[in-house]
């Protein structure tokens, strides 16, 4: 299962403050729970008809189950990262998605 989280930065944030996050922090934190089997965060670049692109950055999680990763969603330092997290996105999406 892939979960796919689609968001903008708060009003404020300084992007390059959030992308060193990413790699220094989330990248490694996120990527060594047990129940996540790949984990990367792209910067939207516009749409293939040359406008914006409606959010800033896409986020794939790729994972075993969902009860697995709730259950690692529940733990102190997942608890640490999704707060930080909420205090540099507006109002991310949360996609659940599975392959046709």
């Amino acid at each position: 299962m892939r979960i796919v989280v689609l968001f903008n930065l708060k009003p404020g944030v300084d992007p390059a403050d959030y992308e060193a996050w990413v790699r220094d922090t989330d990248y490694p934190g996120t990527r060594a729970l047990p129940s996540v089997e790949g984990f990367t965060t792209y910067r939207a670049r516009g749409t293939l008809g040359g406008d914006a692109a409606p959010y800033a950055y896409i986020e794939t999680i790729d994972i075993v189950g969902l009860d697995a990763f709730m259950a690692d969603v529940q733990t102190d330092a997942v608890q640490q990262l999704a707060a930080r997290f909420r205090e540099f996105a507006e109002d991310p999406q949360f996609i659940m998605a599975e392959p046709v």
